[in-house]
């Protein structure tokens, strides 16, 4: 994140959101967070991602054909 956004501002998502972005399942993801592929929060039991975070993975793992 870098600090780009004040954190009242930062939109943070629940692991099924996530899942639901990425066509993965919420394992996938709880992997990806604790293997520190994903950086997100603890929120009592759970966790949160941010928005931007996803983004970011999103587009650092595209790959092209060909």
């Amino acid at each position: 994140m870098n600090g780009s956004k004040p954190l009242d501002e930062v939109r943070f998502l629940t692991v099924a959101e996530v899942a639901t972005v990425m066509r993965v399942s919420k394992m996938t993801v709880y992997r990806m967070v604790h293997s520190g592929a994903l950086p997100a929060i603890r929120v009592g039991r759970s966790y949160r991602v941010p928005e931007r975070a996803v983004q970011d993975y999103l587009r650092d793992a595209f790959v092209e054909a060909g």
